[in-house]
C-alpha cells in the first residue's frame, strides 16, 4: 500500500537534504510535484509514485551511506555556520551526497559521530525508545569520589526534566583531575555538561567513545570512514529495526 508523507519529509527520506533544508527549498519555489511548483512542505506525497523535481532536475532516491567520524574539539556539527566556523561537513570527502549528523556533539565535545542520509536509521538510533547506549569519557577538574558518581547517576532536575546518567564510573584519577566513564541511553541537549555544572564540577574534556557496540577504535582525530554493512545492521538491530539496510 502506497503511503502518503509530506513533501519535505519525502525529499529528506530520498537522501537529498535535511528536512529543514527541504522546507527552505520548497518555500523558495524550487521544487515541483508532478510538474507543478509546490510551496507547501506538508503537501501529501505518494512515496515512489509521485514525480518530484528540484531546480528543474528529476529527483531520484540516493543510495544510503553510513559514515563515522572522530570529531575534533572546536568543530561544529551544523551543515552551515553563519559565523563561518569549520563544520563536520568540511572534514568529509568531496563528492558525497547530503549526510545528516546522527545525534549532535557540541563544539567543545569530541569523539564518535555518525553521519548518514538514511533518516529512518538515524531517527531509530537517536530515539529514547531504542535504548541505544552512548558511552563518554569525561575529564573533570577535581578528584572524583563515590558521592559524585552517585550524584551523576541520581541526576538533577532542570526545566521540569530529570537529567541523569545510566552509569558513572571512575576510570582513573590524577589528584586534581579525574577521568569518568558516563553512559547515557537518552541523550538530551548538553546533558552531561548540565549535570556536572549543577554540582559545580568543571568539565575539561568530553569524548564520545562508543555508540551501541560501535567504538572509535584507532580512527584518527578528524578522520572518517564508512561503516561496514555488518556495523550498519548491528546498530539497526540495537535500535529495534530490521537488520537488512534499505538500498
Amino acid at each position: 500500500m502506497t503511503r502518503n508523507i509530506g513533501l519535505a519529509r519525502a525529499l529528506s527520506k530520498m537522501g537529498l537534504c535535511s528536512r529543514s533544508e527541504a522546507f527552505r527549498l520548497i518555500r523558495a519555489g524550487k521544487v515541483k510535484l508532478n510538474g507543478r511548483v509546490c510551496r507547501d512542505p506538508e503537501s501529501p506525497t505518494r512515496e515512489g509514485n509521485d514525480r518530484i523535481e528540484l531546480s528543474g532536475a528529476s529527483v531520484k532516491k540516493q543510495p544510503h551511506q553510513y559514515w563515522m567520524m572522530n570529531k575534533p574539539r572546536g568543530i561544529v556539527t551544523t551543515a552551515k555556520d553563519e559565523r563561518g566556523r569549520t563544520t563536520v561537513k568540511d572534514l568529509l570527502p568531496a563528492g558525497l551526497p547530503h549526510l545528516g549528523v546522527v545525534g549532535r556533539l557540541d563544539k567543545a565535545s569530541e569523539g564518535l559521530l555518525l553521519l548518514t542520509n538514511d533518516s529512518e536509521w538515524a531517527a531509530a538510533i537517536t530515539s529514547p525508545s531504542s535504548l541505544c547506549r552512548k558511552t563518554y569519557h569525561v575529564q573533570i577538574g577535581r578528584a572524583a569520589d563515590h558521592d559524585l558518581l552517585e550524584r551523576i547517576q541520581r541526576g538533577i532536575e532542570s526545566k521540569g526534566e530529570l537529567l541523569a546518567a545510566d552509569s558513572a564510573t571512575l576510570l582513573r584519577s590524577g589528584g586534581k583531575t579525574s577521568w569518568l566513564e558516563i553512559v547515557l541511553t537518552e541523550g538530551r541537549n548538553r546533558q552531561i555538561r548540565r549535570i556536572l555544572e549543577a554540582v559545580d564540577v568543571e568539565v575539561l574534556r568530553l569524548v564520545r567513545v562508543k555508540i551501541g557496540d560501535l567504538t572509535l577504535g584507532k580512527l584518527a582525530k578528524g578522520a572518517v570512514r564508512e561503516l561496514t554493512e555488518k556495523e550498519v545492521g548491528f546498530l539497526r538491530a540495537k535500535s529495534g529495526k530490521p537488520t537488512v539496510p534499505e538500498v
